[in-house]
């Protein structure tokens, strides 16, 4: 039907006919000649209407926004000082000789090129808002990256397979999404976290390089990097030792962004261990775009009489530290009471302070509702562990670490951003030597950090019984300007090992195989050191896009609440289909009914 797209047509098109289709992005009236802006995915073209063309001038005087047509006319220069070099077709016009309507539209919900409307109304009309501009650039955008990952992985020699939907119920991480058996009563499969074990068994069927991009599946509380449905870039390398892996994703991802956005991502990316990153940043994916670290104060803090301090000080898992912000004096009351709201959010108590005013006058040069209760000598040693100059604000956390670290975390990013701190471009950085466990306070017991299928580093299989908290694995993050991008880690492949990993997690011998029993025999087989990770290429599209939230990339995504506001799921269904699936409803409606599904 048409030429080329309305985007596309350009100079190489003067003097000659063309057709175009496309929807009116806007049509203007200007005392008889009536101009469209005719778009479709690859931009817009103008097209003039003439008088003199009878049939098509009648046409266009009846187009309204939003209309699908078909165009056919002669391609010419437009008139001098018109031009815009912003567009491909900037150049050229197209005099219409013939305009046929395909279909009209409705009056659109919002305009296309004014303030975006709330996300609400976006997502309610998803069809419409994925015309927008900006949408279809991340779109594409995504399908580039995606391809661009394609291309790299097969050059490299891996094989794209696919693993089940349909899978067993492996309650060990995130809570999973179970669909009910209609064939086997009583009995459900659950939809997959991640093709994690599968993969695996890959590596034992002897495919040694494997990748998928694929759906995965947490029914978890969601935010603005996660979703209830998202999309993994799966991977997984036999007989490779840990860094041989973390240099050929580290390439990858280097390839894709130079590929998609033509930029120069750092050879090689940094790299810090777990520890050193909770110490400095209280985080394991810090931006190291905020200049900020923390200053360690625990020690320092025993010595005080400050019950706030010396209370967090003394507990067996707490944590007192500094956050010095560079010209932090100037912010307000006001401006601090914010931020002491702010980290409540993480559980913080509260927030206390010191300002640096004049540091050669020692105390007398500080201002703080806390420094009547620290001594002179302590006060020194805070500022000289800070580096504190005239200007600066010194910020505290004190409570647990798991707290601190959270709220003090969050300020230090907030902080920088507020105050522009926050330097510009791209940090990669690798987080590696990850703890096998973390003992999880509700159940009293340990639990697997990343999950139970994890590799303990050299030496460290002695730890996984006797002392969990001393066992660390060769597990391994790659971070992005805050964001944790892919996560990944070299597998447990003796049978022995992956055993005494599960008695360490309390897993009985008969939840093992009952569970587990598929891989454990599998690993019986033969299998080869093998290890591999998952990008998140929701999360790479996001951040290249730079975008607020996930749902900006994904095409029909769903709300904070897991609604799809576009097909009102998830949805009540009928009587016959729940008797089908031996499924009865226990939830009630208000006074104690029983809900009856119609």
């Amino acid at each position: 039907m048409r030429t080329d797209y309305c985007g596309l047509i350009d100079t190489r098109f003067l003097d000659q006919t063309v057709t175009v289709c496309g929807w009116v992005h806007r049509r203007r009236d200007h005392g008889g000649v009536i101009f469209i802006d005719l778009r479709d995915r690859e931009g817009v073209v103008q097209v003039v209407c003439d008088p003199d063309t009878k049939e098509a001038f009648a046409t266009a005087d009846r187009l309204r926004s939003e209309y699908v047509v078909e165009i056919t006319g002669r391609v010419r220069r437009r008139p001098d000082g018109t031009e815009n070099p912003g567009l491909i077709s900037g150049e050229i016009e197209v005099l219409a000789k013939s305009i046929t309507l395909l279909n009209s539209a409705l009056t659109p919900p919002f305009p296309l090129d004014e303030e975006e409307p709330t996300e609400s109304v976006r997502l309610e009309h998803r069809v419409f808002d994925l015309r927008r501009p900006q949408m279809q650039r991340n779109l594409r955008l995504r399908y580039r990256v995606a391809m661009a990952v394609r291309r790299f992985l097969d050059e490299a020699g891996f094989v794209d397979i696919e693993t089940p939907f349909l899978y067993k119920s492996t309650p060990e991480g995130a809570r999973e999404f179970l669909v009910p058996s209609r064939l086997h009563d009583g009995h459900f499969y659950a939809l997959p976290q991640s093709p994690q074990l599968f993969k695996q068994m890959l590596m034992i069927s002897g495919f040694d390089r494997y990748y998928q991009i694929v759906k995965c599946f947490r029914d978890e509380d969601l935010r603005a990097d996660r979703q209830p449905e998202f999309t993994q870039i799966d991977i997984e390398l036999s007989f490779l030792e840990e860094q041989a892996i973390r240099d050929i994703m580290e390439e990858m991802i280097r390839v894709v962004f130079k590929t998609c956005l033509d930029v120069e991502l750092p050879d090689p990316f940094p790299v810090m261990r777990f520890d050193d990153a909770i110490r400095l940043y209280g985080s394991d994916k810090p931006d190291l775009r905020v200049p900020l670290q923390f200053t360690e104060l625990t020690d320092l803090m025993r010595q005080v009489e400050f019950k706030v301090f010396r209370s967090a000080a003394d507990l067996q898992d707490g944590r007192v530290v500094a956050l010095r912000v560079p010209g932090g004096g100037t912010l307000t009351r006001k401006q601090i009471d914010d931020y002491t709201s702010f980290v409540s959010i993480y559980g913080a108590k509260g927030l206390a302070y010191i300002k640096v005013n004049e540091r050669a006058r020692g105390v007398e040069g500080l201002q703080s509702p806390i420094l009547k209760f620290l001594p002179h000598e302590v006060a020194h040693q805070v500022l000289e562990r800070c580096g504190a100059q005239d200007g600066d604000l010194i910020f505290f956390g004190a409570d647990r670490a798991g707290v601190v670290n959270d709220s003090i975390g969050a300020l230090r990013q907030k902080v920088g951003h507020d105050l522009g701190l926050q330097e510009q471009g791209w940090r990669p950085l690798w987080i590696v030597d990850f703890p096998m466990f973390e003992f999880d306070e509700d159940s009293k017991q340990w639990a697997a950090r990343h999950h139970p299928f994890t590799s303990p580093k050299d030496g460290h299989e002695e730890h996984i019984e006797s002392d969990p908290g001393q066992a660390y694995a060769k597990a391994y993050d790659m971070v992005l300007n805050g964001w944790e991008i892919g996560g990944g880690s070299v597998r447990i492949y003796r049978p022995e090992v992956q055993e005494k990993v599960f008695r360490a997690l309390r897993i009985t011998p008969e939840d093992q195989r009952a569970k587990f029993g598929f891989l454990l025999d599998s690993l019986q087989w033969g299998a080869p050191p093998h290890g591999g990770i998952a990008f998140g290429l929701d999360r790479i599209v996001t951040l290249m896009c730079g975008a607020d939230s996930i749902r900006d990339v994904i095409a029909f995504p769903k709300t904070q609440r897991g609604q799809d506001m576009l097909t009102g799921a998830p949805s009540r269904v009928a009587e016959q289909q729940l008797r089908e699936l031996h499924v009865r409803l226990r939830n009630t409606e208000p006074g104690g009914k029983a809900r009856k599904q119609e």
